[in-house]
This record gives C-alpha cells, structure tokens and sequence, in this order.
C-alpha cells in the first residue's frame, strides 16, 4: 500500500513557478542560495527566453509558444494573446481541478484565465517574502485538503531597483552609466543579494512544508540586466545579446537526477516539460507549442538541440518601445545570427569563442551563417495577421 501511494503522489504533483525578474545567468550560476534547490533539481545553463522583457517572456512560458504566434510579441500586446488558440499551463491544470493561485507586479504578466486568485502588488511597497510566505502556506492548506494547487510567484526586486536607480536615472546612451561598469556591477550585485535572501526564505518554506516531496518547482529568470555591455541599452528589451536572452531555470521535481543541463533550450520547452511530467497530454485542439518536453533528455540524454528564437522592440532614441519588434535573433549553442529591422543590419557571432558578442563576423564566409538566416526567416512568416507584416522573402532583402 505505500507503494502505491508514493506513485499516485508523484503523479498527482502541485506546481510552483517562482519567476526572479531580470535574473542574469552569471550571478544565477554562481548563486549558493539557487543550488540549494538542487536536490532532485536540473539546473539550465543555457535557457534562451524569447523576449527580454518581461510580459512577452512570461507569456511565452506559460504558453510553451512564441510571442510571433501566440498575440503577444511586444510591451503593448499582452491582450492580444490569443487565448482562444493557445493552451496555458493554467488551463491545463484548470481542467484538472487545481486551485490556481498567482502574485505578480502587473496583470500585464499573465493572462487572468482560470486562475481562482489573481493578486497584483504595488512593487513600491511590498513585503515579497512575508507575503508569498503566507501564500505558500495558503497553498500548503489546500494540498491539506487532497487538493492540488498552481502557484506563480513573481519576483520584483531587482526590477525594482532598476527601475529606480537607471532607468529614472539614464537614458540609453549616457556616457556616464556605461563607462562606470564597476558600479554598475556593484548595483546589480547589491539587488542580486537581496533576491538571493528571498529565494532563500522561499526554498526554507517549501521545505518547512514538505512541498518538495509533491511539487514541481521552477525557478525561472524572465530576462537579465544590461550593466552596460552594449551601448544603447542600459537596462533591458533593447537587444537580443546575450546578457539579456540567456536566463537561469532550475527545475526541480521528484524522482529527477541532479544535475546540470547544458544544452542549449528554450523558455517554451517548460511548459510541454511540466505536460509531460504531470501524464497530461497536450490538447489537439489548439494550436501546438513551440517547445518541446526535456524529460526524456533529462533522464535519458535524448536530446536534439535545436534553433532557439528570441526578438524584441528596440525604442532607439524613443522614450517608449515600438508595437512591433524590430530586432531578432536565432541561436544555437555557439553561434547566433541577428536582424536589425530597423536599420537592415545583421550580426554574427561566434559565441563558443566570443561569448560577450564583441566581434561581428557577418561579413566572412561561414557555412553555418545561411543556415541561421533560413532560420530566421521560417520563424518570423509566423507574424500575427492583425500586424501586417511583410515576410522578409517578399520584402527584397538577401541573405547575410
């Protein structure tokens, strides 16, 4: 008998998702408060979001589906997801009679669907850590209850701290925020931390809880932080680099090896993972994710890389980002091309041996550089209808 409860625990799994906004990849790496998680936990190295940004980014995720294809490809279109053709993870689990539960900075972040609390703070004035305690503790009492539960906490700090100490501070050309990287450095270092004390109370209560035994947890960066690489982007969303697309995601789930995954994947393949682990099929009829699940390269190493998307909405010299993105990228472990739109510019990068993107390589002849440009161009003839858009084969441009 207690085999057989211990197989309809694991298949019975609650699921958190713990979002840390603006989470650089080299400060995840190095963070002892996120290997904490580690037990029964795969730790992504090499998770591409495709946006970065918030609200497209989580959209992505939740949907296991492009921005391009799902509605929500830019600052102004969170209402244009297209709820009607693509599943969320929500649904999902709606369906499967899980009490729904998120707190996050703004309804702009995720879609209101089938959620039973949907809870917005003011990010000025909040208590993250006693607040999404109590949340967790709330979420503990229902599993109580022979209930299973979704919950989606979003951490603001570090976009907080951003907001107020650069982007109310400098513009994205402003010689004096990207000449001083020390200090840069050090502001990011100092909100780091404090997002580091919260992961930290968070794992604590999960595991006070006993959550861990049931529960799929991922903890997931939407996008990092500029502390002044590139010239033109002094925070986020202008640029497809890498110190912005590249996020840390630590996926942690009963009966899975420990350990580090680190192949190239994408933001879209979490949620068909979570699918997957859950036995619940995706529904036929809408349209199919983006993403592919992970479960069989975790546990088994069948895993085919494969060309990860991302694009974003470059404001230039304006104060607000444009509707409509203006710069892509595809990439695979070590080399990615990107698009300028706005100006009919291409980059290419070598990234097994330039990983900061400083030497553009569009213009020698490189094999894999038609390969990334077909790419490309296959994802963006998948732009929305209501956007109008022009495929790049019938605008006149030519391959790089």
């Amino acid at each position: 008998m207690i085999y057989i409860f211990e197989i309809e625990d694991i298949l019975n799994k609650n699921v958190i998702i713990v979002c840390v906004d603006g989470g650089r990849l080299d400060r995840g790496r190095k963070s002892s408060i996120i290997k904490k998680f580690s037990d029964n936990s795969i730790f992504f190295s090499q998770s591409i979001t495709y946006a970065p940004y918030t609200n497209s980014s989580i959209h992505a995720l939740i949907s296991g589906s492009y921005g391009n294809r799902n509605g929500c490809y830019s600052y102004w279109h969170s209402s244009r997801f297209k709820a009607q053709n693509f599943k969320t993870l929500v649904d999902y689990l709606h369906e499967n009679d899980y009490y729904t539960c998120a707190d996050l900075i703004s309804d702009l972040v995720l879609p209101r669907k089938n959620f039973d609390v949907y809870e917005v703070y003011d990010e000025s004035d909040v208590d993250l850590e006693s607040r999404h305690i109590d949340l967790l503790e709330k979420m503990k009492e229902k599993n109580s209850n022979k209930k299973n539960f979704f919950l989606y906490l979003h951490y603001s700090g570090i976009h907080t701290g951003i907001r107020d100490q650069v982007l109310k501070v400098y513009n994205n050309f402003n010689e004096e925020y990207f000449e001083n990287k020390s200090k840069n450095n050090q502001r990011y270092d100092n909100l780091f931390e404090k997002a580091e004390k919260y992961l930290e109370r968070i794992y604590q209560k999960i595991k006070d809880l006993g959550l861990f035994k049931n529960s799929i947890v991922l903890v997931i960066s939407d996008h990092g932080i500029s502390i002044g690489e590139k010239v033109g982007e002094r925070a986020y969303g202008s640029y497809c680099y890498d110190y912005t697309i590249k996020t840390f995601a630590n996926y942690n789930s009963p009966n899975l090896p420990s350990q580090e995954f680190t192949q190239q994947v994408s933001h879209v393949d979490f949620i068909p993972t979570i699918l997957d682990d859950l036995k619940i099929d995706p529904d036929e009829l809408y349209e199919k994710m983006d993403g592919i699940s992970l479960l069989d390269g975790i546990k088994n190493g069948n895993y085919k890389e494969r060309y990860v998307f991302s694009e974003t909405a470059n404001p230039l010299n304006s104060n607000a980002p444009p509707k409509k993105p203006n710069t892509k990228s595809i990439r695979i472990s070590e080399w990615k091309l990107i698009y300028n739109e706005h100006n009919n510019t291409k980059e290419l990068y070598d990234l097994k041996n330039d990983p900061e993107e400083n030497k553009n390589l569009i213009d020698k002849d490189i094999p894999i550089k038609e390969e990334l440009w077909k790419n490309l161009e296959k994802n963006l003839e998948y732009r929305t209808k209501d956007d109008d858009e022009i495929p790049l084969s019938k605008r006149g441009l030519v391959s790089p």
